[in-house]
């Protein structure tokens, strides 16, 4: 899949391609919302992977929105909504049976960047989980899934802050730089009005010595993208 990027700006990581596979695993259906879409590669992977769901993509960002919207034509992905606003701010016309998300998750501690593109897109304060999850609860249908990646760090708060609007963790998993090394990311998929106890999932590493670990390498190779260069 060859994917538009800005030449300046966030560009979409390995965390992206780590959430899209976590997700796949669940085989997802329905409609789908994928907020903060960025250039819209997750949503789009997983559309050209599970054809029959219908997804939307939103962003808070017009020229993300341009650039997802080109690389759906690029790749010939149908898309069936693109929205270019806060997410906090939008009223949907119905609820999603699941919604996808890498959102920006840098603690209040860490660094600002300078570019407001940047901030937007990496800060947290650009969008605070405590709201961020009470809109998504408003946003799923009942049983609806939550599906996202976030810091590991931040995990008591986020367990916290999903409870408390009424999303259950039903799967988890922690992503490791190297198998010596601190979790950097959690993936999880939590659910509206459930009830099922969490199942871990073993834990994934990033690299095995200095290369990547074969894992990562299948879904890099399952992914199959390839970044052009955008020129606004």
């Amino acid at each position: 899949m060859n994917l538009f990027q800005p030449e300046r700006g966030y560009r979409y990581n390995s965390d992206t391609l780590l959430l899209y596979d976590f997700i796949s695993s669940f085989h997802p259906k329905g409609q789908l919302l994928d907020v903060g879409c960025g250039c819209g590669i997750l949503g789009l992977l997983l559309k050209r992977d599970f054809p029959s769901i219908t997804m939307h993509l939103l962003d808070i960002q017009e020229q993300n929105c341009m650039i997802a919207h080109a690389n759906a034509e690029q790749n010939h992905i149908e898309i069936a909504s693109f929205t270019c606003k806060d997410f906090l701010e939008t009223k949907f016309e119905h609820k999603f049976d699941m919604i996808v998300s890498n959102p920006p998750f840098y603690h209040k501690g860490g660094v600002k960047s300078e570019d407001d593109a940047l901030s937007l897109s990496r800060h947290s304060s650009a969008l605070p989980f405590a709201a961020f999850a009470s809109k998504v609860t408003k946003t799923l249908s009942n049983r609806g899934y939550f599906c996202f990646c976030y810091d590991a760090k931040q995990l008591d708060h986020l367990m916290a802050t999903l409870l408390a609007n009424g999303l259950n963790v039903e799967d988890l998993c922690f992503v490791y730089p190297k198998e010596e090394k601190e979790a950097s990311l959690v993936l999880i998929r939590a659910r509206k009005n459930s009830k099922t106890l969490c199942k871990i999932h073993p834990p994934l590493f990033i690299y095995t010595g200095e290369t990547f670990s074969p894992r990562v390498q299948a879904i890099f190779e399952r992914s199959q993208t390839k970044s052009l260069t955008w020129k606004s």
